[in-house]
C-alpha cells in the first residue's frame, strides 16, 4: 500500500487548508528541526554509501544489499521527506496537482524499494546462515547486483504500471489543499499484496528462520569451545560468530523498520472501521519515512568497520592515494 494513499471513502469535501495557527517562534523551530531531520537522513546514508563504494574490504554480495538500501533511504530523504514534512507544517498541500501526481509515484517507488531491500538482506542472511557453503559458492558480487538491479527495475515498473493506471485511464480528483488519489478496489487489492502483504511476510517469516538457525549456532559455538579445536573448527567457530552477529543487526534492522512502518499499514487497513485523520495520516509517514534516518546509525552503533569510514571520509583520508585498501574489518 502506498505511503500516499487515501481510502475511496474519503472525498474533498474532507480536506481544507486551515489558518496557521501556531506562533512564529515554533513555525520556525518546526522548519529548523525538519531541515535538521532531512539533513540527518540524507548525511548519513550517504556515508553509507562512499563507505561500501570507496573501500574494497566492503564489496561484498551482503553490503550490495546494504548499498542498496541506503541509496533508496538517501533519495526517501533527498525526493520524500521535505515535501511531507512542509505538506504537515503548513496544514496543506501547496506543490499543485503535477507535482502531486509525481510525488505520489515517487514515494510509491522509493519506499516499495525500502521494504524489498530490507527483505532481500533477510533474505540473504538466511542463506548465508542456513546454506553457508552454497552461499559462499552461488553468491558473487555480480549475481548480487544482478538482484539488486533486477529490484529497481521491477519496484520502478510496478510503481509507473500502478500509477498509469490510476491516473491516465481512471478519473483523477485532485483536492485543492491534499495530495489524494483515489484507487479502485481491484488496484488497492493489488496494492496492498504487492507493497505491504508479500514483502512484510517474507521478512517476518525469514527473519523468524533466521532467529531459529543463529540460536542452533550458539550452541554449536558452545560445544567446540568445550574441546580443543584444530585450525579449521577455530575458522567454523569465527564463522559462525560473524554470521551470528550480521543476523542480530539485521534483527535490529527489521524491528526497527517494522515499528516505524507498521503502525501507518495497520491504520490505513483499518479506514473502514476508523474515520481516517488527515493529520494522523501525516504523522504516521513521517514515522516510516524516520526509518531512513535511523538506519546509518543502526550501523553506526553496531559496525565498528562504518565508524572507522566515517573518522576516514571525515578527516578527508579517502582522497590519499591507496586509501580504497586501508584495513577497516581489523
Amino acid at each position: 500500500m502506498n505511503l500516499t494513499e487515501f481510502n475511496q471513502s474519503d472525498r474533498c469535501e474532507h480536506f481544507s487548508c486551515p489558518e496557521r495557527s501556531l506562533s512564529p517562534a515554533v513555525y520556525i523551530l518546526l522548519y529548523v528541526c525538519s531541515a535538521a531531520v532531512v539533513l540527518l537522513t540524507v548525511c548519513g546514508n550517504l556515508l553509507v554509501i562512499i563507505s561500501v563504494l570507496h573501500f574494497k574490504q566492503l564489496h561484498t554480495p551482503t553490503n550490495l544489499l546494504v548499498l542498496s538500501l541506503a541509496l533508496s533511504d538517501f533519495l526517501i530523504g533527498t525526493l520524500v521527506m521535505l515535501p511531507v514534512l512542509i505538506w504537515t507544517i503548513e496544514s496543506c498541500w501547496i506543490f499543485g496537482r503535477a507535482f502531486c501526481i509525481t510525488f505520489c509515484m515517487i514515494a510509491s517507488f522509493i519506499v516499495g524499494l525500502s521494504i524489498y531491500n530490507v527483505a532481500l538482506i533477510a533474505l540473504d542472511r538466511y542463506l548465508a546462515l542456513s546454506k553457508p557453503f552454497l552461499y559462499a559458492n552461488k553468491i558473487s558480487k555480480w549475481t548480487m547486483c544482478i538482484v539488486v538491479y533486477s529490484n529497481w527495475c521491477v519496484c520502478l515498473a510496478y510503481s509507473i504500471i500502478f500509477y498509469y493506471f490510476n491516473v491516465n485511464l481512471m478519473d483523477f480528483e485532485f483536492c485543492p489543499g491534499e495530495c489524494v488519489i483515489f484507487f479502485n478496489d481491484v488496484w488497492s487489492a493489488i496494492d496492498l499484496v504487492f507493497s505491504f502483504i508479500f514483502p512484510l511476510s517474507v521478512i517476518i517469516i525469514l527473519y523468524t528462520r533466521v532467529f531459529v538457525i543463529a540460536k542452533k549456532h550458539v550452541t554449536a559455538i558452545r560445544e567446540l569451545n568445550n574441546h580443543t579445536r584444530p585450525k579449521t573448527q577455530k575458522i567454523t567457530s569465527h564463522s559462525m560468530k560473524s554470521e551470528r552477529k550480521a543476523a542480530k543487526v539485521l534483527g535490529i534492522l527489521v524491528s526497527v523498520f517494522l515499528m516505524c512502518l507498521l503502525p501507518y499499514f495497520i491504520y490505513t487497513l483499518l479506514s473502514d472501521i476508523i474515520e481516517i485523520q488527515t493529520k494522523t495520516i501525516h504523522k504516521l509517514l513521517i514515522v516510516g519515512y524516520l526509518n531512513s534516518t535511523i538506519n546509518p546509525f543502526i550501523y553506526a552503533l553496531f559496525y565498528p568497520w562504518f565508524r572507522r569510514c566515517i573518522k576516514l571520509i571525515i578527516t578527508l583520508r579517502i582522497f590519499q592515494t591507496d586509501s580504497a585498501l586501508i584495513n577497516i574489518l581489523s
